[in-house]
């Protein structure tokens, strides 16, 4: 029996998630917003926050956060305010974030997860604009520095974040997990963010609390920073429920802080105190504007609103009638999702299904390209089209064709060129057929002794041995018809 069971708590999981915008410049200047640049090179007086600089908003941040709005059936504000958070940090050039406050570009809207109990919406409270502070490295890599110097990195001071802030309606760590690899799908599919936890363009912050029952009061909340992964993030949470449900059963009180998790114990530790809103000091930007948004640019975006990957996925379960598995996975990658439906298109979405999921993602994989890279595959759709018709027709077998496939992806030839080379169609000549099932039989004595005293399941055995003597080039069917016939008593 585990703690929770023990001492009967409910956890009560909110996230915060901070997602980098796809967009080419910063929230406030045109700097690029690039990813792995030289330190300190993309940077401007305005970024860094030198006296006299204004602000510029970046009209496709803002775009970009409407589209999310719209996709999570959130309300846009049509006029929204930015505001200042003052709080002193290195990474902070500007001793203050410009971010929104009172009046979020989006508030409301849910994002459906699936759970064991079946399908959950779980409620937005908000998503606003801001932008990013830098990075303070304090185990430096140069070893020119002394390892008591900590390097503050500002390339990514301003680059346009969306925090996207659900309700504390998630009450597991799976639950957590679920919710965190939807909304990066959501992210990822609409194009509004790369979403890589990696790459620290997706971060999140869990806000973790316990209580006795769902009728209870929410007890006392405790966040977690300092989460790499989807995975960490679930670590994180289960840790941290545990520790506190510890303390609730010993009769001692869960302060409200800011606590870390350190990867390599599994376990988070104190990091302050946790600092209350009014502590910011926030109040409305003086450098910029209300930002308006008018009702035709919310119209113009939502004309131009892709299909979620929740919907294609359901698409893929109604429409094309394809196991659930293969239907989240197919989804879960708009550049994968394209390459299938081409291929389904004329090969049909059953044996397309089978392939994309099958051999095109293992050689995705030797190739090192992840399925939002599937246009970078060698083997293009219709080249893929073309040798599933050969399989379709039955010219040649489904072994054989994996061996077509995996020439194609070596040498970049079309599947025609490679069956007529290696002499892969399919040898459906019965009596060309019956010599190798004679064969076949009267080398394997033992066997067909077996077979005849009852073992008729063995009958999957002969049939491969058949398939390897006509080297995979046979009818399955007509060997197993002819064995049939040749093994009966």
């Amino acid at each position: 029996m585990s703690l929770l069971e023990k001492v009967k708590v409910v956890p009560v999981i909110g996230l915060e998630v901070h997602a980098q915008l796809a967009t080419r410049s910063k929230m406030f200047c045109p700097c690029p917003a690039a990813f792995a640049s030289e330190p300190n090179a993309e940077t401007c007086p305005v970024c860094l926050g030198f006296p006299g600089t204004l602000p510029v908003v970046n009209r496709e941040a803002v775009a970009l956060a409407i589209r999310f709005g719209l996709a999570v059936g959130g309300m846009i504000d049509r006029r929204s305010i930015f505001a200042r958070k003052n709080y002193f940090y290195p990474d902070l050039p500007k001793g203050y974030q410009i971010t929104q406050f009172e009046r979020p570009i989006v508030a409301g809207g849910s994002l459906e997860i699936d759970t064991e109990a079946g399908t959950r919406a779980i409620r937005l409270v908000r998503a606003h604009l801001e932008e990013d502070a830098g990075k303070s490295l304090h185990d430096n890599p140069y070893p020119d520095v002394p390892s008591t110097v900590t390097l503050v990195e500002w390339n990514r001071a301003g680059v346009p974040l969306l925090e996207i802030v659900s309700e504390p309606d998630l009450r597991s760590s799976g639950e957590a997990m679920a919710y965190l690899t939807e909304l990066r799908k959501l992210l990822r599919g609409l194009s509004i963010s790369e979403a890589n936890m990696e790459e620290g363009n997706l971060r999140c912050d869990a806000n973790v609390s316990v209580r006795r029952s769902e009728a209870d009061p929410y007890g006392t909340r405790v966040e977690i920073k300092n989460m790499n992964s989807i995975r960490n993030v679930g670590r994180a949470i289960e840790f941290e429920i545990e520790r506190q449900a510890e303390r609730l059963a010993a009769g001692e009180a869960i302060a409200q802080e800011t606590r870390l998790f350190d990867a390599g114990s599994g376990e988070t530790r104190l990091m302050r105190s946790k600092e209350e809103a009014h502590d910011y000091r926030y109040f409305p930007e003086p450098d910029l504007g209300a930002l308006e948004i008018s009702e035709g640019w919310i119209e113009s975006v939502r004309a131009e609103l892709r299909e979620t990957p929740r919907e294609k996925r359901n698409r893929f379960l109604t429409v094309h009638a394809l196991p659930a598995a293969d239907a989240d996975l197919l989804s879960s990658a708009r550049a994968l999702a394209e390459y299938f439906e081409i291929v389904a298109a004329s090969a049909g979405p059953r044996l397309a299904a089978a392939w994309v999921t099958g051999e095109v993602l293992r050689w995705m994989k030797e190739e090192k390209i992840s399925p939002e890279e599937a246009h970078r595959f060698s083997v293009s759709p219709p080249a893929l089209i073309e040798l599933l018709a050969f399989v379709g027709s039955g010219e040649i077998s489904n072994s054989a064709a994996k061996t077509v496939f995996e020439e194609m992806v070596r040498s970049g030839r079309g599947a025609l060129e490679v069956i007529r080379e290696k002499n892969l169609t399919r040898v459906s000549d019965v009596s060309t057929l019956a010599d190798a099932v004679d064969a076949v039989v009267r080398e394997n004595p033992t066997q067909v002794t077996q077979y005849r005293a009852g073992k008729t399941a063995m009958l999957g055995w002969f049939v491969g041995q058949a398939m390897k003597a006509t080297g995979g080039r046979a009818d399955p069917e007509t060997i197993r018809r002819l064995l049939s016939e040749r093994l009966a008593p």
